[in-house]
């Protein structure tokens, strides 16, 4: 999967192209309301390696920002990316061969959570968070608050904006039959990544270099972020249908014929990812952020346009120089959550301005006051202004019942 273009956060829109990486969808695998399909290559990447960084579950991490604040967080694992400057291959780290007469094993890695989501470790070692990388996209999405300071917005959201702000997210040992389904499925030999579905809605994509990156990485799907949508339906949905494979004896007579119809069974497995997950792959993406650039590999962050009845995908993905995906890791956003992104954007592309972002949607004032309460955003916005609006609406509602009634 590749972009179109990408060009650190300049104006899109990128639409992701998966054929164009070599990647092929091969026969999906279902354990209950879970169904992962895996992305297979034919010629795996090898000058980028990227292996696991496991953190004790136990452990927390505490910053100390000032005397009389810190911050505390939760980090399940880290991907650390190995590269080589001229294209030879590189070993996923614990497995490089040293000299016998050294008398010493690779040296270790200190690890400071305290640091930023991605930063250099060694001259070709890149530690990054999956998911926490794209998900600090998301959250600063107009964290500055107002650039101006409108009246109608509180002291608090011009001086300290959207600070803190946090989302809810489900860890995958929350999500029914994952576990199981991530224990008991078989790993293709050349598979190189997975889709990820619950009750055939796309939850995630991950994509790596390698087929031995991606059994060391296969695991840490449990320990992944997903979204609201993807726990509700796991409960809500016990089975999904299984599609199994499909070749006709009429159309076989030869090891030729068995070919063909083995590669039109494939297709129609990429049919099928074609169908389930063109909310990723067929979606336009208009902010495409560059995080870090590892000698030909760009590490980069995109966010969907935020259409509010639509799938919309955060994450963070590796390419190489033409654009060849070596890396991919996705997050579904919420309703509330695409909604939440969709208002600020709109806010921001007018400055905060009430009114004139209360045109663009097509509502009044009061009614985008009242949207902003129902995102979440209502602590923002003065206390007289959101109550009157409130009983304006209340007001509204008992006029309606009323004529309802007489009628």
């Amino acid at each position: 999967m590749s972009p179109t273009r990408i060009e650190g956060s300049a104006p899109g829109p990128w639409r992701w192209d998966l054929s164009t990486s070599g990647l092929v969808a091969g026969p999906d695998q279902v354990w209950g309301a879970v169904r992962l399909q895996p992305l297979l290559r034919a010629e795996p990447i090898t000058d980028l390696r990227l292996h696991p960084r496991l953190y004790d579950p136990d452990d927390l991490s505490l910053v100390a920002v000032d005397r009389r604040t810190s911050y505390v967080s939760y980090i399940p694992h880290a991907f650390v990316a190995s590269w080589t400057a001229d294209g030879s291959p590189a070993a996923t780290y614990g497995t490089q061969l040293v000299d016998p007469a050294a008398g010493r094993p690779p040296r270790g890695i200190g690890l400071h959570f305290h640091r930023r989501m991605a930063r250099r470790e060694e001259k070709r070692r890149l530690r990054f968070l999956p998911l926490h990388l794209a998900l600090e996209g998301y959250l600063g999405l107009q964290f500055g608050g107002p650039p101006i300071a409108w009246q109608e917005w509180t002291r608090r959201a011009v001086t300290r904006g959207l600070s803190p702000r946090s989302e809810a997210a489900y860890a995958g040992s929350e999500i029914p039959g994952l576990g199981d389904a991530l224990r008991i499925f078989e790993i293709h030999p050349d598979q190189c990544g997975v889709l990820l579905y619950v009750a055939d809605a796309l939850a995630a994509a991950l994509v790596v270099p390698h087929p031995d990156d991606y059994r060391a990485l296969h695991p840490t799907l449990l320990g992944d972020l997903y979204g609201e949508l993807v726990h509700q339906y796991a409960h809500l949905y016990p089975a999904v249908p299984e599609f199994r494979s499909r070749l006709d004896d009429d159309r076989v007579h030869s090891v030729a014929d068995l070919r063909a119809e083995v590669a039109r069974d494939r297709a129609g497995w990429d049919g099928l990812r074609n169908l389930l997950a063109d909310g990723l792959f067929g979606a336009e993406y208009r902010t495409v952020e560059e995080v870090y650039r590892m000698n030909g590999f760009v590490l980069s962050r995109f966010l969907p346009p935020f259409h509010p009845d639509r799938e919309n995908h955060v994450g963070e993905v590796v390419t190489d120089t033409d654009g060849r995906l070596a890396y991919l890791k996705t997050f579904r956003l919420s309703a509330a959550q695409a909604r939440r992104g969709y208002l600020l954007g709109r806010l921001g592309a007018h400055d905060w301005d009430l009114d004139a972002t209360a045109a663009a949607l097509g509502t009044d004032r009061a009614g985008l006051t009242l949207r902003l309460d129902r995102a979440g955003f209502g602590h923002l916005l003065r206390p007289d202004i959101l109550d009157a609006c409130r009983a304006q609406a209340r007001t509204s509602g008992n006029r309606t019942g009323r004529t309802r009634r007489r009628h």
